[in-house]
């Protein structure tokens, strides 16, 4: 394949990546909590039932920001429930994952486990089955610091000081039929202001969230956006967006090129947020929270079919085993973030242990990395900074990625899809320039040509490369290191002028000291 041309200038960015773009989910779904972070009994969980070895794994993947409860759980969610002495906390049936909720791991525990793991709590409110007063109740308990009946309730329940939780979501998917108590864009938008009018009112620090569409594919999607923030545009600092990438046909090149789609649904959101503040005459500008995204499709099956099953306590489900196939989409997707960092401020892996996730456990026994885990740990540890403006020059290819939705299927066509997808981050403080770049050739290397002008000189600190000739190796228990990071070799730096080849199919990261 001929030469790839990228040109970038230490003067020219696109933003500085927020902390927050570097977060995950934790949700009352499937093993996620339990049997997942939380197993009192296992060999290595603390005192508090913490897993101690999820603990090591999630410190090494550095999420800089936890959404919690959900997710479709929380909009049938009281979280009266998950507070207070264990033993009293009541079952219920959860109708989102179709599962027993036991309420053992709440609120408290979750703030706990946020602050163990070193990561800012982010909390969703029930706007499905409940509506401002729950809302408003809910920030009462956690941020105000005494002398009310709520918040001394959470003294008494044993937490003497305030959460401070500073971000929180307004709802979940509330556009969804699959939602518990759906709404049109009209009523979200109406009960979503009144809750964020009072949340702020108990306190004016917090940063709020309103629900985006579900989906790029929705049939509302763009007028729901609309109608949210034309409601909400006053009370709120983010909408938020939620993508799930597939290989549903088999289709590895289409497959690879779909993060690009994330890249026009995240500049059509923001089209569309601006020109709710450019009818308000505003100068304000809503940020984006893509507070769920990752590869999800193997896994998927519905709901009413778990009914069968019991209503079972944390049943495995959604326990999608990633491969070097999946982990190169994936990757793409951390570029496509990284390449609007001046909108996207805030972002979720959506999820953290075992349901669709980076780590998988065993209950019991040993947890692992999930191919998917390397691209996040590289885009979380080494890509705050200021991300640069490149120029890219390579070859492309054409794809038709399917997207369906339940029986119907939905293709985008990709006339013209770069084999090189790319992201230049520049930590001024740590003095270093890192590319992420995803060689999207299946059968051929990218000779990879840096020019960094602005830069007084440049050489290489490290580089590492995720590849395998197997695209659908993965790792297991039995093999927990099958897919892993390696020296990537041959990196030639000279002045401002870097030089690398990118083995066909593979994820690379070239970190660069700067002089």
């Amino acid at each position: 394949m001929r030469n790839v041309d990228v040109r970038l200038h230490r003067d020219f960015a696109i933003g500085t990546t927020h902390p927050r773009l570097f977060g995950a989910f934790l949700e009352h779904l499937g093993r996620c909590i339990y049997g997942g972070i939380f197993e009192p009994g296992h060999p290595s969980a603390d005192a508090k039932g913490f897993r101690q070895d999820v603990m090591a794994l999630v410190r090494d993947l550095a999420p800089a920001i936890m959404r919690y409860p959900g997710g479709n759980f929380v909009s049938g969610y009281n979280w009266e429930d998950g507070v207070g002495p264990v033993a009293e906390r009541p079952r219920r049936l959860d109708l989102a994952w179709m599962s027993t909720e036991t309420n053992r791991f709440g609120t408290n525990e979750f703030i706990d486990w946020c602050r163990m793991a070193g990561t800012e709590p982010m909390l969703a409110v029930n706007l499905g089955t409940r509506a401002g007063d729950a809302a408003r109740n809910l920030v009462e308990y956690c941020n105000h610091p005494s002398g009310t009946a709520l918040s001394d309730l959470r003294r008494r329940h044993g937490w003497e000081q305030p959460h401070g939780v500073k971000f929180w979501c307004l709802g979940n998917e509330m556009d969804g039929p699959w939602q518990m108590e759906a709404k049109t864009a009209t009523e979200y938008g109406r009960i979503a202001v009144e809750a964020a009018k009072m949340m702020k009112w108990i306190d004016p620090s917090l940063e709020l969230a309103a629900c985006g569409s579900s989906g790029r594919r929705m049939a509302t999607y763009g007028a729901w956006e609309q109608a949210v923030l034309e409601h909400t545009f006053d009370h709120v600092e983010y909408i938020s967006l939620h993508t799930y990438l597939n290989n549903y046909d088999g289709d590895t090149p289409a497959f690879l090129a779909s993060p690009d789609l994330m890249d026009d649904f995240i500049d059509e959101v923001v089209a569309i947020a601006d020109a709710v503040a450019a009818r308000r005459r505003s100068a304000k500008r809503i940020m984006l929270s893509f507070d769920e995204w990752n590869v999800w499709y193997r896994t998927r099956r519905n709901r009413r079919d778990r009914v069968k099953e019991g209503w079972p306590i944390a049943p495995p489900i959604l326990e999608e085993i990633y491969t070097m196939e999946d982990a190169l989409a994936f990757g793409g997707c951390c570029i496509a973030l990284l390449n609007h960092a001046d909108r996207v401020t805030a972002a979720c892996l959506a999820q953290l242990v075992n349901v669709i996730a980076p780590i998988m456990t065993e209950t019991g026994g040993p947890a692992w990395r999930q191919t998917i885990f390397h691209p996040f740990a590289h885009f979380s540890r080494l890509g705050r900074g200021r991300v640069l403006r490149t120029q890219i020059d390579s070859p492309t290819y054409s794809a038709r990625y399917n997207d369906p939705n339940g029986s119907n299927d939905e293709f985008f066509t990709m006339p013209a899809v770069p084999y090189l997808k790319l992201a230049a981050v520049h930590d001024d403080t740590g003095g270093t320039l890192t590319l992420f770049a995803l060689n999207r050739s299946l059968t051929e290397a990218l000779p990879l040509r840096v020019q960094a002008a602005g830069f007084d000189g440049l050489a290489a600190r490290e580089a590492l490369q995720l590849c395998d000739a197997d695209l659908k190796a993965a790792n297991t228990r039995q093999q927990p290191d099958r897919v892993v990071p390696k020296p990537l070799t041959a990196v030639g730096v000279e002045g401002g002028r870097v030089e690398a080849s990118l083995a066909p199919a593979s994820w690379n990261v070239i970190r660069l000291a700067v002089r």
